[in-house]
């Protein structure tokens, strides 16, 4: 088949979930010897050197970043409050992009196109009049159930009407046009069941996360025992928020507490303010790393304090495939077919948090022992093979 996935951001580096998934997807389909494209919105400019997988990757796509400037001004975020809309989603469109698109379709015929998340379906309209493909739409995340969560979280009654009237525009727009795809692919049961409730009455697959097993190969005598880590991306807010959340509750405990252990944050994008929590020979607020997979390796126990998400976590089967022992909330691990205290440790809130740091950091086998159940589970029901031959089954349904 002739596959085109549509993006709105550059998924390389491979550095976050959204960007592992696109190409691990992308990849399947190419192994399967599909004829696959990828246009991607580059809002961020990213001009990154790319590695050797992004090379190969590369090569046997037909691929086209698009510069677009989705940044929004403090005068426009002042008018937004005014719309119907939400800026989050408006910034993604862009006019001279809808033209080059459709010039794009006029020239290719496509089997498949693909809508990685929910804002590049501000060119479904135009794409829908002028191609004969079979629109998916993949979600990533139910974007107002996220923004809904977040307004939750927060006491201070401004930050919790403002988010609740983004909440209320994004899913305005989600229900426009959620049955205007010819199919939707979700990660978890639960989103799909989120989706029926909002009315979705076009097919609907579930279809989890997958990952090249090959790359992921723990080694023991590289890691450091007791350690406790964070990886994710601070630009995403359910992630700022968790780590935040965490780091307030903790720090006491971490420097000068009974949790005895070096914790270690890492990932893109974040905030200056937060060099405020490192504390030497404690707490190590670390930033981008160069090899993600590396840094997981070299450390034991992985947290992962999601508090207003929804959606499969990537960091979390990533991490699972590293063998490695981790704590999450039962939020953070939604979607994955886990057995608490056997590939994985459930916590809640700060007493749920402390003892099962407290269990890990005392009980190294113990750790090890989850960690090898946790990977058991990926070769299971995470091979993204596996996973691709679903997915092409899928399409052949619908073609």
């Amino acid at each position: 088949m002739k596959i085109l996935f549509l993006t709105h951001r550059v998924p390389f580096p491979q550095n976050g979930g959204y960007p592992i998934v696109v190409c691990n997807t992308i990849r399947g389909l190419v192994n399967l010897g599909h004829d696959v494209s990828l246009v991607a919105l580059n809002a961020k400019k990213n001009h990154h050197e790319n590695n050797d997988d992004d090379k190969e990757l590369l090569s046997q796509i037909n691929y086209r970043a698009y510069n677009i400037n989705a940044s929004v001004s403090v005068f426009e975020v002042a008018a937004n409050l005014f719309s119907k809309t939400s800026f989050n989603i408006d910034k993604y469109y862009d006019a001279d992009f809808e033209r080059l698109l459709i010039k794009e379709l006029k020239n290719t015929n496509y089997d498949i196109i693909q809508f990685e998340g929910l804002f590049v379906s501000l060119y479904l309209s135009a794409i829908r009049k002028n191609s004969k493909a079979r629109l998916i739409y993949r979600l990533h995340n139910v974007e107002s159930q996220i923004w809904h969560r977040l307004s939750q979280q927060k006491s201070d009654p401004f930050k919790k009407s403002y988010l609740k009237m983004h909440a209320k525009r994004i899913k305005n727009y989600e229900l426009q046009q959620l049955n205007n795809f010819d199919a939707i692919a979700v990660f978890t049961d639960q989103d799909k069941g989120t989706l029926i409730e909002y009315g979705a009455k076009i097919p609907i697959e579930i279809l989890p996360v997958g990952v090249n097993l090959d790359y992921y190969q723990p080694d023991f005598e590289k890691t450091e025992f007791p350690s406790l880590f964070f990886l994710g991306s601070l630009d995403w807010l359910p992630n700022r928020e968790g780590i935040e959340w965490f780091l307030e509750n903790f720090k006491q405990d971490l420097t000068d507490g009974d949790l005895r252990v070096r914790f270690y944050v890492a990932g893109n994008d974040i905030p200056e303010r937060f060099d405020d929590y490192d504390v030497m020979g404690k707490i190590f607020i670390q930033g981008e790393v160069d090899d993600a997979l590396e840094f997981v390796n070299s450390k034991a126990i992985m947290i992962v304090p999601l508090l207003s998400s929804g959606g499969m976590r990537v960091k979390i089967v990533e991490g699972m495939a590293m063998q490695k022992c981790i704590i999450s909330t039962s939020l953070g691990a939604e979607g994955i077919d886990y057995k608490n205290g056997e590939n994985i440790l459930i916590a809640n809130n700060t007493d749920e948090f402390y003892e099962a740091i407290k269990l890990c950091i005392a009980d190294e086998d113990y750790c090890k022992s989850v960690g090898i159940n946790a990977r058991k589970l990926i070769e299971e029901q995470h091979d993204v093979n596996k996973v691709t031959e679903k997915l092409v089954g899928f399409y052949q349904t619908l073609v």
